[in-house]
C-alpha cells in the first residue's frame, strides 16, 4: 500500500475542492484550499521524495500548460488526467506523462464505447492507461460518474466489470466522488469492495482526513489498496496530518 500524491489544477492553479461541487453551469466549485505555488512546486517535492505514479488533474478546460509543466519537473513520475482522448494522449506520453488517465472519454454516452476504449490503448499501450472509474453511490451500489462526476453512467462498480475493464490497462484509479474533498470518513464498503474483487493495482481517493482514515483503507483493503490524499493534508491547507509523516509510513514503497 502506498502513498500516491496528487496535482489537482482547477483554472490553471493548484487547489483541492469538494469534488460534488463541480459543475457545468456556471457555478464555482467549493474550494477547501487554494495554493500560491505552482503545480511544478509539487511536482518537485515528489521527485525529492521520490513518490511515483502520482495524479495530476486538470479539472476543466484551460489547465493544460499548467499541468505540462507538473510534469516536466518530474518525467516519468507523474499521471494525468482530464480531458484525455485518443488524438491527443499520446503527446502527454511524450511530454513526460509515465501514464493518461480516462474517464469520459472512454465512457461516453453513459456506457463503455469499447471502439473509443480501443483506439486510445492503441495510441499508448495497455502499461500506460489508467482507467478511472470513479464512482458515486446508488440504492443498489456504486456507479461509475463522468464529466467532473456530474453524470452518472449505467455501469456499475462490480466484480465483471472490473474483470472485463482490467484487460485495457494497467491500473484503475477511483474516486468516492460523495466524500470527496470533505475529510470526513472513506467509504469503507467501496475499499472493502476493492480490496476483495480488484484484479489489478487500484488507487482509492476520497474522505481522508486523517491518519485513522489511512489505515482503514490498509485494513478494510486488505493491504492491496494505493490511496491519494489531499485536503487532509498540511501542504494543501489541512489541519489532521503532515505530509512528511504520511511519506514517512508509505512513501516510496513502504507497506504502512
Amino acid at each position: 500500500m502506498r502513498f500516491r500524491p496528487c496535482i489537482d489544477i482547477h483554472d490553471g492553479r493548484v487547489k483541492q475542492i469538494v469534488g460534488s461541487t463541480l459543475s457545468d453551469e456556471g457555478r464555482g466549485p467549493q474550494e477547501n484550499f487554494v495554493s500560491d505555488r505552482p503545480p511544478s512546486h509539487y511536482a518537485s517535492l515528489y521527485r525529492k521524495d521520490r513518490l511515483l505514479g502520482g495524479h495530476v488533474i486538470m479539472l476543466g478546460p484551460g489547465n493544460e500548460t499548467a499541468a505540462a509543466e507538473a510534469l516536466a519537473a518530474w518525467p516519468g513520475g507523474l499521471q494525468v488526467g482530464g480531458g484525455i482522448n485518443a488524438d491527443n494522449a499520446a503527446r502527454w506520453i511524450d511530454k513526460g506523462a509515465a501514464a493518461v488517465i480516462v474517464t469520459s472519454y472512454v465512457f461516453a454516452g453513459g456506457k463503455v464505447d469499447l471502439a473509443r476504449l480501443r483506439r486510445i490503448l492503441s495510441a499508448v499501450g495497455r502499461e500506460h492507461l489508467v482507467l478511472d472509474l470513479s464512482c458515486r453511490r446508488r440504492d443498489d451500489g456504486y456507479y461509475i460518474v463522468t464529466d467532473r462526476w456530474q453524470k452518472f453512467t449505467t455501469l456499475k462498480i462490480s466484480p465483471q466489470s472490473l474483470a472485463e475493464l482490467s484487460g485495457y490497462c494497467c491500473e484503475f484509479l477511483i474516486h468516492a466522488a460523495d466524500v470527496e474533498g470533505k475529510c470526513a470518513g472513506v467509504a469503507l464498503d467501496l475499499i472493502e469492495f476493492l480490496g476483495e474483487h480488484s484484479p489489478i493495482p487500484t488507487t482509492y481517493a476520497g474522505g481522508i482526513g486523517s491518519m485513522v482514515d489511512i489505515e482503514l483503507i490498509a485494513t478494510h483493503g486488505r493491504g492491496k489498496l494505493d490511496f491519494t490524499v489531499g485536503s487532509g493534508l498540511d501542504i494543501f491547507g489541512g489541519r489532521a496530518m503532515t505530509y512528511e509523516e504520511v511519506v514517512k509510513r508509505y512513501g516510496g514503497g513502504n507497506e504502512g
